[in-house]
């Protein structure tokens, strides 16, 4: 790429990025979307075979295109999701170019605006808009070292249950991911271990209604953003198989053994927490006031929804509730693959700017950053508690592509290209 300007860099394709190139090209404004792998590349090729979204198709989406080979109430795959964007994309005509990677971004010390380092040479730009999302590089907690069992991957770099060696996994993390690769697991015929620690548990669906769309009524997805080192919660949630509440009642009695919170590892032992009880406690208690404020919802309106009094059931505790496990001989147990369904951090070495914090976290609100020019999109509770989900990207990519276009306004701004201009007379 030859050295060429243009008013806006957007650094990334997937969700955020195309939601981005929508708004700006609304406003007119000029820009590029670098990608350095494919659009969405991460759906395709950073998770597991079976997964599916988390939310319906009529809600996990933009408001501009459906999902044509899909029935609303049903959950895309992760190439279906793919190709929507793909789609999106094609639809738009969105500026992107795929295989380029930003490896730098500076701010320009001669005039505004800051100068772009690709894998195919430089650009300058007014803005740059930060569209990388929150799962840029796994986390694996430094707890087992390597060697310690045959297989350590982050959930990540997990595909399919034949990509184990066999014998016994051990699944810690119990969001979404760990609980779907703990069912996958479990199902193929393995022995399962999965560490549970705190998370919310809300109903599939609930009333006949999605718990995507309570979630909605009730206000939730519009949560304002928690206080500092709150951001992340931990949603315990499936749509594989048609979608289904998450009852780690109901994985123990399918054989997954329930630990606590993964402790620490001496000389082949692994050690949890005695939490496993109260974490559990937390989220059945998240659960039923859920279902307890939709109930106040209904009643409120004035709805005739049926009503569902065995969702306010819970079972008795398994035996690895009452009794639990504490500590595990990895040899002992055949234990040979270690998922660690632990998360992301986000990874920004290629942002140069004052756009962060101590910790190296961005200093921003509702996407715009501290450095005037830069700003962030994609990022959990960026403005809601929605902001990292497909339908949510999209409203904070609006917000952010209307700051920049009043920014626009005000850097073109010019009090001498008015017809009623006065005309100064040259001093002498």
């Amino acid at each position: 790429m030859p050295s060429e300007e243009t008013e806006v860099v957007v650094v990334g394709a997937g969700q955020a990025g195309v939601a981005m190139s929508e708004h700006l090209g609304a406003h007119g404004i000029p820009h590029l979307v670098l990608e350095r792998h494919r659009i969405a590349e991460r759906w395709r090729s950073e998770r597991w075979d079976s997964l599916v979204a988390n939310g319906p198709a009529w809600h996990d989406r933009f408001p501009g295109l459906t999902f044509s080979d899909l029935a609303p109430d049903a959950f895309a795959s992760k190439e279906q999701v793919a190709e929507y964007f793909v789609a999106y994309a094609e639809k738009l005509s969105a500026p992107i170019r795929c295989g380029v990677e930003v490896t730098s971004v500076h701010k320009r010390a001669d005039r505004p605006g800051f100068r772009v380092q690709t894998s195919e040479g430089s650009l300058d730009a007014r803005f740059v808009v930060a569209a990388t999302g929150p799962f840029q590089r796994p986390v694996i907690p430094p707890i087992v070292p390597d060697g310690a069992v045959p297989v350590q991957i982050h959930s990540s770099g997990y595909r399919n249950p034949e990509q184990l060696p066999e014998g016994t996994v051990l699944v810690v993390g119990a969001g979404s991911s760990g609980v779907q690769i703990a069912e996958e697991l479990r199902r193929s015929g393995r022995r399962v271990v999965l560490s549970v620690g705190p998370h919310d548990r809300p109903p599939r669906t609930y009333r006949g209604r999605d718990f995507c769309w309570w979630m909605g009524v009730l206000g939730i997805w519009d949560a304002q953003t928690p206080p500092q080192g709150a951001e992340h919660v931990t949603i315990a949630v499936s749509g594989a198989r048609g979608g289904h509440t998450v009852d780690f009642r109901a994985l123990a009695d399918a054989g997954v053994e329930l630990v606590g919170l993964t402790a620490s590892f001496d000389d082949g032992v692994l050690r949890f927490a005695p939490d496993l009880a109260a974490n559990l406690a937390l989220g059945d208690a998240k659960y039923l006031e859920f279902l307890r404020t939709a109930d106040a919802y209904v009643e409120r309106n004035g709805l005739d929804f049926p009503e569902e009094p065995a969702a306010h059931v819970l079972g008795p505790d398994p035996d690895c509730v009452t009794s639990p496990l504490l500590e595990l001989d990895l040899a002992g147990a055949g234990v040979t693959s270690i998922v660690w369904a632990t998360g992301f951090a986000t990874d920004y070495g290629w942002l140069d700017v004052d756009a962060f914090d101590e910790d190296g976290r961005p200093n921003q609100r509702r996407g715009v950053s501290s450095e005037p020019g830069v700003y962030f999109l994609g990022l959990p509770w960026l403005s809601r508690r929605g902001s990292s989900f497909i339908w949510g990207v999209w409203h904070d990519a609006r917000y952010v592509a209307d700051h920049i276009a009043t920014q626009r306004g005000y850097l073109a701004y010019d009090p001498t290209d008015r017809p009623d201009a006065a005309t100064v007379p040259p001093k002498h």
